[in-house]
Parts: structure tokens; C-alpha cells; sequence
């Protein structure tokens, strides 16, 4: 296992079960995979070396039992999970030619959402660097306004870091005030079809002034095989996404958003407000992230790289 970084990296949000789908005559059989784009964000920082804690409300059903043990073998500190009467949330995952995943959700009632400012309140933030959330768990009712209030309140402590990773069919455009979250995000991640849905019609630049100027410092903008735009105050470069042959794309983004934090912890640039962060070196960590994304797109499902896996390839 990797070394860890003496700093640790949080992690608040949902773990899903990812079912995927075989379709065959008279029957239709599932492959259920631990996923879930915070968990997964979790997990890959965990194997590229740097301590991670999940926050999450893991259920006490079979899914449950999956997600505990893919993030504990993984290396993840599991110790401010709550355990959760309700069940685990289901995605239905099925995949397009590019291996692209569209998912059917089975999230009413589900643990994930049902976060209590009481049970944020009980969690230790002491030795953070950085806090990272979103997803479903920052729009989900009823514990989104906990989870947006415990994210603001880490602020005072950590780098702070949001990835909308919008799913249309679960919450509406509404649902996702990236502006308010600026003013509590240092980091902002998302990819170009976040941008679809939350600004259409918008050249990129837009959309990030609007964001630097509602507070977040740097906004990555990842766009498939064309790389990644990085926007630091408004200075902007974009990254080459590494070419490789694509198996799917489940995780790829969760994956990106580890790299990058993993990164600049390891500049020593978490636990503020990246004060002495410069457009290279940010083009430096969102470089890296693309070939830890580049390395999950190679192999099935949400299955981020280790260190060494990464120190076996070339590139930056």
C-alpha cells in the first residue's frame, strides 16, 4: 500500500450500488458494483497515497456491506461513517458505444440523503487539509442544506472542494446553486456536460468568470478526451487528456478530482485558501489527474489506479 500523506483529505457524500446490465432472453442479470462518485473520489485518493476519511451514511444491507469493505481495503478511514437504517441507494448503469454510462437511479428513502446537522456536528474535522463534496449528497432533500452548512463551516479549517456531477434525472437545474457554492469552494471540478446543464449556451471562459467571481479560486473543466481547461482567477490553460484505448468511463471524473487534490496536497498547497497556487502548477496537478482518469478509463467500472501503477507509466 502506498505511503499515506501526513495530512488527510475528507470526503462527504453518497456511495451507490452500480448495477450494470446484461440483457439476455427472457432475462435480465446484474453486475452490482461499489460506486458512487464521492466514495469513489474517496477511494482513488486513498490508493494514490493520501489519508482519506469518508463521511458517508453507509446502510446496514448487503450494499452496505460492499461499500464498507471496497473502501476499507482501499485504505479509506471508514471511522465517521454513520450506520444507517436505510437502504443503500441503486443505480442501473447501462453503456454506450464510447462506454459512456447513463444511469437509472433507485434513491427514494435511501440512506445517502438523510444526513442531520446532529450527525455532522459529531464528526472531528482536527488534521483536515481539504473537504470535498458534492454530488448528490450536496442537493438531495432532506440533508443537502446540512451537508452545504457543514461544508461552509470547514471552510475555517480546510481547502474546500466541489464537484457538482449533475444527474438531471434525480434534481433539476435548481438544485444545483453553484454560485452560493462558490462563495464556500476553493476548488471547483466539473465536466463539460456539468457545464451543459448548469450554463447552456456559455463559452467556458463565462461560466468560469462568473464562478472566480462568486468566490472559487480554481475551477477545472474536464472534457473528455480533449483534456481539461484549468482556470485559476481568471488566468486559463488547458491539459492534454493522455490517449488510450477506453474500456468505460465509470469513475473517470471521481477519479480526475482525486488526482488533482492528491497533487496539490502533496505540493503542500491544501488547508487554506491556495494562496500559493500559480496557473503551472495547477496545470501541473490537473495533468496528473488526467492520466489517473486516463488510467480508470482503461479498465471496467469505477476501479481507480494505486501509486505504483501510475509510477509504472510515463508522463508528467
Amino acid at each position: 500500500m502506498a505511503e499515506r500523506l501526513a495530512l488527510m483529505i475528507a470526503v462527504l457524500g453518497e456511495c451507490v450500488a452500480d448495477a450494470f446490465a446484461d440483457r439476455r432472453p427472457g432475462e435480465l442479470e446484474l453486475r452490482v458494483l461499489p460506486g458512487g462518485s464521492p466514495a469513489n473520489t474517496a477511494v482513488a485518493l486513498a490508493r494514490l497515497g493520501t489519508a482519506t476519511r469518508f463521511l458517508g451514511r453507509v446502510s446496514g444491507d448487503v450494499f452496505g456491506e460492499l461499500f464498507r469493505e471496497h473502501l476499507a481495503s482501499s485504505g479509506v478511514d471508514l471511522s465517521a461513517c454513520v450506520p444507517a437504517a436505510e437502504p443503500s441507494t441503486l443505480a442501473v448503469a447501462s453503456l454506450d458505444e464510447r462506454g459512456q454510462a447513463a444511469y437509472s437511479f433507485h434513491a427514494e428513502g435511501t440512506a445517502d440523503w438523510q444526513w442531520t446537522a446532529e450527525e455532522l456536528s459529531a464528526v472531528d474535522p482536527s488534521g483536515w487539509s481539504c473537504l470535498h463534496t458534492g454530488s448528490l449528497a450536496l442537493v438531495r432533500q432532506p440533508g443537502s442544506a446540512a451537508v452545504e452548512s457543514f461544508a461552509a463551516d470547514a471552510r475555517t479549517h480546510a481547502t474546500v472542494s466541489i464537484d457538482p456531477n449533475v444527474r438531471p434525472s434525480l434534481a433539476g437545474r435548481d438544485a444545483y446553486p453553484v454560485e452560493r457554492w462558490c462563495a464556500v469552494a476553493d476548488i471547483l471540478k466539473l465536466s463539460d456536460d456539468d457545464l451543459s446543464f448548469l450554463m447552456p449556451d456559455q463559452p467556458l471562459e463565462r461560466a468560469c468568470d462568473t464562478w472566480h467571481a462568486a468566490g472559487a479560486k480554481l475551477i477545472v473543466i474536464t472534457r473528455g478526451a480533449e483534456g481539461a481547461l484549468v482556470s485559476l482567477d481568471g488566468e486559463r490553460t488547458m491539459v492534454r487528456a493522455p490517449q488510450i484505448k477506453v474500456v468505460d468511463t465509470v469513475g473517470a471524473g471521481d477519479s480526475f478530482t482525486a488526482g488533482l487534490l492528491h497533487r496539490l496536497g502533496v505540493r503542500g498547497l491544501l488547508g487554506g485558501r491556495l494562496d500559493g497556487l500559480d496557473l503551472e502548477t495547477a496545470a501541473d496537478a490537473a495533468a496528473f489527474a488526467a492520466r489517473v482518469a486516463a488510467l480508470t478509463c482503461s479498465v471496467a467500472g469505477a476501479n481507480p489506479p494505486w501509486a505504483h501503477q501510475l509510477n509504472d507509466t510515463a508522463g508528467p
